[in-house]
């Protein structure tokens, strides 16, 4: 199945209307999953008060380090590097993950709850091996069993855990500049208009006037 695909689709859908909320082959994390908000800058005018609290948020972490490094091999399954894109963390998504969890506190435990869930399943299925030290192989069985919630309901904290997973990283994903290059969204652009085309004027009987012609329909 080709995720990056289906989650283009959702992403694009939404962004549409607004702000947003091939393959499963991991890669190394090079990148730092909070490089993208690592200067506690933002681009785009704030209301002081709202500047201030981003950069509060932006300044502490939630997660530890265990939890991050889970975050991020979690994100690079769901949205892989491909030849056409880069991954999930090389577009910063752990990094917003942590800080939309400080931000909506109602994600906070699920969250927890949720990579403890993903840990505790791996050291019964895996020697007391802990997610993040798994094999790849390892690591995907235990999300084929959690990413595909009509097959069964026998992991149901996991199904939960795994779609509010991917919402996070497919948002955060879809409105990084990486993510937005992705879907070739380019917002706005200025045109050329060159009147109504001639075949449509002809099916309707009318014409532009010499006027019309040489002032507002020609470039």
């Amino acid at each position: 199945m080709d995720r990056r695909k289906s989650l283009k689709t959702i992403a694009f859908g939404t962004l549409s209307a607004g702000f947003l909320l091939e393959g499963c082959k991991l890669e190394k994390h090079d990148t730092p999953t909070n490089a993208p908000l690592a200067n506690n800058e933002f681009s785009i005018d704030r209301a002081k008060e709202e500047a201030e609290r981003d950069k509060k948020l932006m300044s502490q972490k939630f997660f530890s380090e265990h939890e991050m490094a889970t975050i991020a091999i979690l994100c690079d399954i769901i949205i892989p590097k491909d030849e056409k894109s880069g991954s999930a963390t090389e577009a910063g998504v752990p990094a917003f993950i942590d800080f939309i969890v400080q931000d909506m506190p109602n994600h906070q435990t699920p969250m927890k709850g949720g990579l403890r869930w993903l840990d505790m399943e791996s050291f019964k299925r895996f020697n007391n091996k802990a997610f993040k030290d798994c094999t790849e192989a390892e690591r995907m069985q235990i999300i084929e069993d959690i990413a595909w919630p009509e097959r069964t309901n026998a992991y149901k904290p996991g199904i939960a855990f795994f779609n509010l997973m991917r919402n996070l990283t497919a948002t955060g994903f879809y409105t990084s500049e990486i993510g937005i290059k992705d879907l070739g969204y380019v917002g706005n652009t200025p045109n050329k208009w060159n009147g109504v085309p001639d075949d449509v004027l002809k099916q309707y009987g009318v014409a532009y006037s010499e006027k019309e012609m040489n002032e507002c329909a020609k470039y």
